[in-house]
């Protein structure tokens, strides 16, 4: 018995050209179309309920998703901010404790975040910005710059805190 049949010259690989190869399978149940059981027409409801149900909690995910991508961006803003500032203050000795000019570029690392744009200074929330003089364990003259951020929620969710706070502080020997 041949499984393969050759229709019109051509050797044919269709699913339904290898029904005699099992004859307990039978042609109709492999044809697309509507149940005849009734099956199809009891669960049709069934997927706007599902949606109606999970839509909220996919909604709470989204919001949680959006945060912590934000609040991330807000990790990595601050603590290049605090990078650059410390940079610039550990150029010489004028520097090592000037906290204007630190602000200054903290500010330039950080203006891409909502409510940094329209900052003139670093002195309060939700910026503020130190830079002062110390002495590492060696001995030497260093900077420290501590840059302090505090950041909204887009989209407030009950139960979970409304504003992060991020400090880093960032140590740099003088050049």
């Amino acid at each position: 018995m041949t499984c393969i049949r050759q229709i019109g010259g051509f050797v044919s690989t269709h699913l339904l050209s290898y029904l005699s190869c099992f004859p307990g399978l039978r042609r109709r149940s492999l044809q697309p179309g509507p149940r005849r059981n009734g099956r199809r027409r009891r669960t049709r409801g069934e997927a706007v309920l599902e949606t109606a149900l999970l839509a909220p909690w996919i909604f709470f995910l989204f919001a949680g998703t959006l945060d912590m991508g934000f609040f991330s961006y807000s990790l990595i803003a601050t603590e290049e901010a605090a990078r650059t500032a410390a940079e610039y203050t550990s150029k010489n000795t004028s520097t090592l404790a000037d906290s204007t000019s630190a602000c200054q570029f903290a500010l330039i690392q950080m203006a891409a975040l909502s409510n940094v744009r329209s900052l003139a200074g670093c002195s309060a929330a939700p910026l503020v910005v130190t830079a002062s003089a110390v002495t590492d364990a060696d001995g030497y003259s260093a900077s420290r710059v501590s840059v302090t951020y505090t950041g909204a929620t887009f989209i407030p969710i009950p139960g979970v805190t409304s504003h992060l706070t991020i400090t880093r502080s960032v140590q740099m020997m003088l050049r």
